[in-house]
């Protein structure tokens, strides 16, 4: 095999994920090299994602450079990926599953210690996501919401220098960049209360479909366990239609007998009421259509 190409977005995270992938596939004997990708979602930084049109606003860009076989395959944080493949390219792996949490990120400056959240009443927190605005709303409803876009270093930036008291990211993102977060309150959620995007903390490999050899490679990356959970996720969001900008949080863990849990959390808008569901099974077969159908018609 040539040397490959990895397609990748340019921010620290998307470099983090694709020198991770780098460095398995060097430990592997496999020669490789990194080509930096700018998507949509990268140049429009002054709109939050559910004011952009379209779906697949981070990986568009990088899916067209490999269907034109400027790079063999693309490194795609899994959750940012729309449910169905463009004609011509596959799933080759799904990673290891990072920590899938949302942490909230407060000032300690202004950190209320009696509140759940650690957040003065009217406290303005900092997310562009509406599935995060929906479920913050939902657990304190006076807060103000104020869309943030940039990187996850260049988020806590922002809020060091006072523009937020509170901010949300994913737990995967701090945890792999490794970032000294000492100097916040941090509000550790569990996924099963606070309900991720689908997804969330997983890694997606993707290739040209005809591109077997390279589908067999990649089974280093691969896990079995991660995909049946990430199935779950992400049917339901397809059977929702919904894309990064639908308030959508699914959540699917397996636990150490062999049972199968899954959380939902859905709004109709970011400031609309959240329904949830849950539901567990011995199977993952199923399961996304039974929470579907608790989202869809349980008041």
């Amino acid at each position: 095999m040539t040397k490959l190409i990895i397609g990748t977005r340019g921010s620290k995270l998307a470099l983090w994920q694709a020198h991770y992938t780098l460095d398995k596939l060097t430990e592997a004997g496999v020669e490789a090299e990194l080509k930096i990708i700018k998507t949509k979602g990268d140049k429009i930084q002054h709109l939050s994602f559910d004011k952009i049109e379209g779906k697949g606003f981070f990986t568009k860009e990088i899916e067209d450079a490999l269907l034109q076989g400027e790079i063999d395959m693309a490194v795609h944080s899994m959750k940012d990926m729309p449910t169905a493949q463009p004609e011509g390219l596959a799933l080759a792996a799904v990673s290891y599953r990072e920590n899938p949490a949302d942490w909230l990120f407060v000032r300690k400056d202004v950190a209320n210690p009696k509140s759940g959240l650690k957040l003065q009443e009217n406290a303005i927190v900092g997310t562009s996501s509406a599935r995060r605005k929906a479920q913050l709303l939902a657990i304190q409803p006076d807060i103000q919401i104020k869309d943030i876009r940039g990187n996850v270093p260049t988020r806590l930036q922002k809020l060091r220098e006072g523009q937020f008291d509170a901010i949300m990211l994913a737990a995967a993102g701090v945890s792999r960049l490794e970032l000294d977060v000492s100097d916040f309150e941090v509000v550790k959620f569990e996924p099963k209360h606070f309900v991720p995007a689908p997804a969330q903390g997983v890694l997606a490999f993707q290739i040209r479909e005809e591109d077997k050899l390279l589908r067999k490679t990649l089974q280093i990356l691969h896990s079995s366990d991660v995909v049946k959970c990430t199935n779950v996720e992400r049917t339901v969001l397809k059977m929702m239609d919904g894309g990064c900008q639908m308030p959508l949080g699914v959540y699917c863990e397996r636990d150490h007998m062999g049972y199968y849990h899954a959380w939902g959390a859905k709004a109709e808008n970011w400031d609309a009421p959240v329904r949830r569901s849950h539901v567990s099974s011995s199977t993952y077969v199923g399961l996304a259509e039974k929470v579907y159908d608790q989202l869809m018609n349980e008041a």
